[in-house]
C-alpha cells in the first residue's frame, strides 16, 4: 500500500469471512498524480485486536503525515495471516490506534491456546476425582480399613475406581456373586498356633471370620470327621512309608515302578486315633477335643493341608489353635442354640 507526497489519500478496506485468506481490499481511494514521485513505504500499525462488528485501522505514512484508515464489518480470529502481519509489524515499533486510543493485541497464539485448553482438562479432570468420586468405591475405601480380607482383593487399585470395579469383578467371576461372605473362601491364609498341645487330651480351635451356617457346620464337621475315620483306621503311621521313602529318600526317577512289600506293611505295629468329641460352635469360633492315641504327629499335617484348602475354595479361616483350654468369649456349659451354639455329631 503506497501513498503520494502531496495527496492526503484515504482507504478504505473490507475483507472476507474469517476462515478466507484473501487479503484485505480497498473500497474507496482517491487517486494520486501521475506525476507524483515514488511513494515511501508505510509502517504499520501496533498489535490490534479484532473484535466487534466495525474494525478501523489507521496507518501513517513516513514522509508525511498522510493517515491511511481501514475497516472491516467482521470480527476475525487472531489466527489470520493478516492479523499476524499486523502483530508481527507492531512488534517493530509501530504505533496504531483504535477510535482514537492505542490498540493492544490479544497476546496470544494458537499454541498457546491448546495448551491452556489442556491444563484447563486436567484442572476439570482432578476437579472430577476429588467432587465426583463414585460413592460405591468410597464405602468400599472405607470397608478396606476393618475388613483385612476387602483390603487384599483391592491390593493397590484403591483410588481408582475403574481398577477397584475390575478387581471387584474378578473377585465375583471366581468365587461367586456372595464373594463377601465367609463360606467362599478366604484369600489369606490362616495363622497356625501352639499352645501346650497335648496330643492325647487337648482342644483344636478353629476362628471363622464370622458366625457359621448351617452348610459350614456340616463342611467344617465333615473334614473332622473323615479325618479321624482314617486315624482310626491306622492311616497315621509313619511306620509303613514305602512309596514315599522310595521318590523321596531314594531320590528315585518316576520313570522306575516303586516295590511294594506287604508283608512289610502288614508287620508293622499299628497305629490308632483314639478318641475325639463332637465339633462345637460358639458364635464364630469352633472346637474339637481330640486324643490321637498312637497316631503319628505326620495326622496333624494332614488336617492342616486339608483345611487350608477348605478355607481357600469354601469357609474361610482366620486362625487354628492347637491346645488351649479357652478362646475368644467361649462359656462353657452354653449350649442353647438361641446364644448362638451348634455342633456336629461325629
Amino acid at each position: 500500500m503506497y501513498a503520494g507526497t502531496n495527496t492526503h489519500l484515504r482507504h478504505r478496506l473490507y475483507h472476507c469471512r474469517p476462515s478466507s485468506s484473501m487479503p484485505w481490499k480497498s473500497l474507496v481511494s482517491s487517486s494520486s498524480s501521475s506525476s507524483s514521485p515514488p511513494p515511501p513505504l508505510l509502517v504499520f500499525s501496533n498489535k490490534i485486536s479484532f473484535s466487534g462488528e466495525m474494525t478501523l485501522i489507521n496507518f501513517v505514512s513516513s514522509h508525511h503525515n498522510v493517515q491511511i484508515s481501514a475497516a472491516a464489518t467482521e470480527s476475525h480470529d487472531t489466527d489470520d495471516d493478516f492479523g499476524e502481519d499486523i502483530n508481527a509489524a507492531g512488534a517493530s515499533g509501530g504505533r496504531g490506534t483504535l477510535n482514537g486510543k492505542v490498540a493492544k493485541g490479544s497476546g496470544t497464539t494458537a499454541r498457546g491456546r491448546r495448551l491452556l485448553k489442556i491444563r484447563e482438562e486436567k484442572r476439570r479432570r482432578e476437579f472430577d476425582r476429588l467432587h465426583n468420586y463414585p460413592a460405591w468405591a468410597k464405602v468400599l475405601e472405607d470397608a478396606c480399613k476393618n475388613d483385612e480380607e476387602l483390603r487384599s482383593v483391592l491390593g493397590d487399585s484403591i483410588g481408582d475406581p475403574e481398577l477397584m470395579r475390575k478387581r471387584v469383578e474378578e473377585r465375583v467371576r471366581k468365587k461367586g456373586r456372595d464373594f463377601r461372605k465367609s463360606k467362599t473362601g478366604s484369600v489369606l491364609a490362616f495363622k497356625v498356633n501352639f499352645r501346650d498341645f497335648n496330643p492325647i487330651d487337648s482342644y483344636i480351635w478353629f476362628e471363622l471370620y464370622g458366625s457359621p451356617s448351617d452348610r459350614d457346620v456340616d463342611l467344617l464337621g465333615s473334614v473332622i470327621q473323615s479325618w479321624y475315620v482314617m486315624g482310626r483306621l491306622g492311616a497315621f503311621n509313619s511306620s509303613n512309608l514305602q512309596v514315599w521313602s522310595f521318590y523321596n529318600l531314594a531320590n528315585s526317577s518316576m520313570e522306575y515302578n516303586p516295590l511294594y512289600d506287604a508283608d512289610k506293611g502288614f508287620k508293622v505295629m499299628p497305629s490308632s486315633f483314639h478318641d475325639i468329641s463332637d465339633v462345637e460352635f460358639q458364635d464364630n469360633w469352633g472346637r474339637v477335643w481330640v486324643d490321637l492315641g498312637t497316631s503319628d504327629f505326620f495326622a496333624i499335617d494332614v488336617l492342616l493341608n486339608c483345611l487350608t484348602v477348605l478355607s481357600s475354595e469354601y469357609l474361610g479361616i482366620q486362625q487354628v489353635v492347637f491346645g488351649g483350654r479357652r478362646m475368644g468369649d467361649w462359656e462353657e456349659g452354653m449350649t442353647s442354640p438361641d446364644y448362638g451354639y451348634k455342633y456336629f455329631k461325629i
